[in-house]
């Protein structure tokens, strides 16, 4: 369970985020809303890496009062881009998901080997366990970061843009594996800007503009087309394909 209770972060003197609140609990959010309206900066004050007003609350508790290992075990962030800066092999990398579960100088377990496996299995990254970071393409390593998130095994996956660099192939299977930790019951929260793919992923969106909430409920209910004309600036088809959802911006408005 995730509280946000007028939740607003000011960052360098300019307010980026401004009286947001919602409580989510389980499934799919997509955090939706054109280039700097916010919502990296909202995720990663619910991750509690940047100050905020208002309350931000994990299962009751205020994050800034909870204890940093719990918070790492109870919270996986998946952070925007792909900087890596040791040329650590794919296996390795994973493994890191696994440190809040440790003592310290504690060696690794079954229990680590387990997640790790697992993590690599779902990425599809077994056949690379071995390469090192810094030899892969940018989708390869995006996918390697999610698996390092997804082995921490947390109640609540905060995932930043995790369809960047991706081809559409594998933007579709990082979308598959996001609604599969929601369905085992994480809270997964992910900020999109494929309209197409937010809709037909997520149960719940959280449509963001200057830092404010302007729109919040299903897909269905959130993008209409009067309303993505009046945040994005441009027309959109929205329609259906094989009985999914589809929405394609036309042209600026």
């Amino acid at each position: 369970m995730v509280k946000l209770d007028h939740v607003a972060v000011a960052l360098g003197g300019r307010r980026i985020v401004e009286d947001i609140s919602a409580d989510l609990a389980g499934g799919v959010t997509g955090l939706i809303g054109p280039n700097g309206a916010g919502k990296s900066t909202l995720v990663r004050a619910i991750a509690g890496l940047v100050p905020s007003e208002g309350a931000i609350l994990i299962d009751g508790t205020r994050i800034g009062s909870m204890p940093l290992r719990d918070r790492a075990k109870r919270i996986a962030y998946l952070p925007q881009g792909q900087a890596v800066h040791w040329p650590l092999t794919v296996e390795r990398l994973v493994a890191l998901g696994r440190l809040p579960h440790l003592a310290p100088f504690a060696r690794p377990g079954a229990a680590e080997s387990a997640a790790i496996e697992a993590a690599l299995e779902r990425t599809e990254l077994l056949d690379l366990r071995d390469r090192p970071i810094d030899q892969l393409s940018g989708g390869e390593r995006a996918r390697v970061l999610l698996a390092r998130a997804l082995a921490v095994g947390a109640p609540l996956l905060l995932a930043d843009e995790p369809l960047a660099a991706l081809d559409p192939s594998h933007q579709i299977d990082v979308m598959r594996l996001l609604r599969a930790e929601a369905d085992r019951g994480a809270t997964v929260i992910a900020v999109l800007h494929d309209l197409t793919l937010a809709a037909r992923w997520c149960d719940r969106l959280l449509l963001i503009d200057r830092g404010r909430l302007v729109a919040d409920g299903s897909p269905r209910d959130v993008l209409s087309a009067e309303r993505i004309g009046a945040v994005y600036g441009v027309s959109a088809f929205i329609g259906e394909a094989g009985g999914e959802p589809l929405v394609v911006p036309l042209a600026h408005r």
